[in-house]
């Protein structure tokens, strides 16, 4: 019998945890031929996530790590696909908004269509504010046309993987991970199922619009170089206007006589162009920043304690 590694990364999730579990539950049990095994990834929570958790590996095929601080669901995400053990891999939030009762679908196309992975896509986006709606489609199309891989609008990271495909994502070890944009660049055949989006089932969400911001920039950032191209071709540009306004100065030195008005212009102007600058600087930093973090080659996570036998 084949075993589904469910990889859950869990970060001050004690409200969500034991319901997770249940609902989980329910559904594996309905389904033959496959062993389940769950793998709770504790990313350094402050309230009782870790207590609930070991709670619950008391249980058959529960498994659990525990990283010694915060280091984020990429990291999560990373450590439980490395030690998972099963021929399939599945990444599941455990606040319940990927829906288990998917997982018997998913597993039916990959035992059958000959797929590596079934990933889903959220076409709702139910709970989340316009503004917020408004960005995530804006940077969906921006990453597309900058990016060399197909980012998938409303792409969730539930999803179930082959093992070939889970140890194709581990051989890319970079320090700034972004885990969608690293599903694409691997490649391999993937079915995706649409669904609507369900609310938390309960507690409020770790990601901020502010997070959400950066961590778009993250993905801009670690597959693509466009925004170096875009800085490049605005010096090009400010560079052809400064001559057009040195020759209209000139001219108009000559033909009217007067070389001095004109100053609060002037200043708006010196002050735009800097902005400019620093806007193109900002940029060359943050891929300088990304670099500098790779040479050092810190752990992308840290264990402090864990259960990964039955």
């Amino acid at each position: 019998m084949k075993t589904l590694s469910i990889v859950v990364p869990c970060y001050n999730e004690e409200e969500n945890i034991t319901t997770f579990y249940n609902e989980v539950t329910k559904v594996t049990k309905k389904i033959k031929n496959f062993n389940f095994e769950i793998l709770f990834v504790n990313d350094g929570s402050k309230d009782k996530t870790l207590e609930i958790i070991k709670n619950l590996s008391n249980k058959p095929n529960i498994k659990y790590i525990s990283f010694s601080r915060n280091f984020g669901k990429e990291a999560a995400i990373y450590a439980g696909l490395k030690k998972s053990s099963g021929d399939y891999v599945c990444i599941m939030d455990v606040d319940l908004q990927d829906p288990p009762s998917l997982l018997p679908e998913m597993l039916d196309h990959l035992e059958n269509e000959n797929y590596d992975c079934v990933a889903t896509r959220s076409i709702s986006r139910n709970g989340y504010s316009f503004i917020r709606k408004t960005c995530t489609r804006i940077f969906y199309n921006i990453i597309n046309k900058v990016s060399n891989v197909e980012m998938i609008d409303g792409a969730r990271d539930f999803r179930i993987m082959t093992k070939q495909m889970v140890n194709a994502i581990l051989s890319l070890e970079e320090y700034n991970r972004y885990s969608k944009g690293i599903f694409s660049f691997v490649g391999f055949d993937t079915k995706w199922i649409t669904f609507e989006n369900p609310k938390r089932n309960a507690g409020t969400t770790k990601w901020s619009f502010w997070k959400l911001v950066f961590y778009a920039f993250e993905g801009i950032i670690a597959f693509s170089t466009k925004p170096l191209v875009v800085a490049s071709l605005l010096g090009i540009l400010f560079l052809f206007l400064s001559i057009v306004l040195i020759f209209c100065i000139i001219i108009g030195t000559l033909v009217f006589g007067n070389s001095t008005s004109g100053w609060p212009s002037l200043v708006c102007l010196i002050f735009f162009v800097s902005g400019i600058q620093l806007f193109c600087t900002g940029i060359l930093g943050q891929y300088m920043a990304k670099n500098y973090l790779e040479t050092k080659k810190r752990p992308i996570y840290i264990i402090k304690e864990e259960k990964n036998e039955d």
